[in-house]
């Protein structure tokens, strides 16, 4: 059996359109155009998750935008930029999810 993608895994047996389109248009089409580097793109979707609130999904982009070359400074910098734009609690909230990824990540 082949291994599941993320979308598979959290949608799959719920909502299979909804991890097919995941998979094959966002991350199949959308992260793969040359208009953004991944690292960009990963600022972004970093930047509009910690705009609406999203921690769920802030936790694989944090892991995402580090593997696309983001620093843990760039990170917190980006998060106390968007504490003025998106507010306090949805900056400390995501302050906390990104810290709390980046210290599984280097303890791994």
């Amino acid at each position: 059996m082949a291994e599941q993608t993320r979308a598979q895994q959290l949608t799959g047996d719920f909502a299979p359109k909804l991890a097919d389109l995941t998979d094959d248009v966002l991350f199949g089409d959308v992260w793969k155009r040359d208009g953004l580097s991944p690292r960009d793109r990963s600022l972004a979707t970093v930047s509009a998750l910690v705009m609406g609130g999203n921690t769920d999904q802030l936790v694989s982009h944090v892991r995402l935008a580090l593997d696309n070359g983001v620093t843990v400074e760039e990170l917190g910098e980006v998060m106390t930029h968007l504490a003025f734009y998106a507010g306090w609690p949805k900056a400390l909230s995501a302050i906390t999810v990104a810290r709390r990824v980046i210290e599984n990540t280097t303890a791994s």
